[in-house]
C-alpha cells in the first residue's frame, strides 16, 4: 500500500494533473454552509471526551504528546459530497475511503500513520479550504487545521471540537467503527486517474444549491 501523500510535479505530464478548471469543480462542492470545519454550534449533550467528570477507571481522551504511533487517522473537509473528494484523494495519491457527513465528506486515511501527508496533499488540492486532521494514539485524541497543504494550527482542545463534529467522526474516532458500516463510503483506492478527473468534471457540471 502506497504511503498518502503528495507526488512530485517533475516527470509527470501536465494533463495528469488536475487544472484550475477542475480544481474549481472541487470547489464548488464545497458544503453551502460550511465555514471552517473548526467551527460550529453544538446540537446535543456538549460534553466531550476528556472532561472531568470521566469514571475515575478510565483514561481520558487528551491532547496527544508525542506518544503512540496513530491508530486512526481522518481528515475533515467541507466538499459536500463524498465522490469528489475520493476523485481528488486519488489525485493526490491519497489512500482513504470516504465517508458523507451533512457538515463535509470524511476521509479516513488507510493508513494512520501519514495523517500529516494525507491532510498536506488534501488540503493542497483544497487550495484555501481549511480542513481538519484528526489523529487518535491510544486513548488520546489530537487535531490540527490544514490550510494549502501546510499546518495552521493545532486545536487546543480537540474533545470540545469532537463535540461539535458530525457523529459519524465520532463514531469513527472515538469508537473506531469500521468504515464499511456506513452509507455511501467511497474509495480512492483503485481509482484511476482517469476516473477521477471524470468524477470531479461531473461535479463541476453540477450547480451547487443555493
Amino acid at each position: 500500500m502506497s504511503a498518502p501523500g503528495t507526488a512530485p510535479d517533475e516527470g509527470r505530464p501536465d494533463e495528469d494533473r488536475p487544472d484550475d478548471d477542475v480544481l474549481a469543480a472541487l470547489e464548488a462542492q464545497f458544503a453551502a454552509d460550511a465555514g471552517s470545519p473548526d467551527d460550529g454550534h453544538a446540537s446535543g449533550d456538549a460534553d466531550a471526551p476528556g472532561d472531568d467528570d470521566a469514571p475515575a477507571d478510565e483514561e481520558p481522551l487528551t491532547l496527544a504528546s508525542a506518544q503512540p504511533r496513530p491508530t486512526r487517522a481522518l481528515v475533515l473537509t467541507q466538499v459536500a459530497a463524498a465522490a469528489p473528494l475520493a476523485a481528488a484523494c486519488a489525485l493526490a495519491q491519497v489512500d482513504a475511503d470516504v465517508v458523507p457527513t451533512p457538515e463535509g465528506a470524511l476521509a479516513v486515511l488507510r493508513d494512520p500513520t501519514a495523517g500529516g501527508a494525507g491532510a498536506a496533499a488534501i488540503s493542497q488540492l483544497l487550495r484555501t479550504a481549511p480542513v481538519v486532521l484528526f489523529e487518535r494514539r491510544a486513548s488520546q485524541i489530537s487535531a490540527q487545521q490544514w490550510v494549502g497543504g501546510a499546518v495552521q494550527k493545532d486545536v487546543e482542545e480537540p474533545g470540545l471540537l469532537l463535540a461539535y463534529a458530525p457523529s459519524q467522526l465520532e463514531d469513527l474516532l472515538v469508537a473506531e467503527a469500521d468504515v464499511s458500516g456506513f452509507d455511501g463510503v467511497v474509495s480512492s483506492v483503485g481509482m484511476s486517474r482517469f476516473k477521477a478527473m471524470a468524477v470531479l468534471a461531473r461535479a463541476g457540471r453540477r450547480r451547487p444549491r443555493g
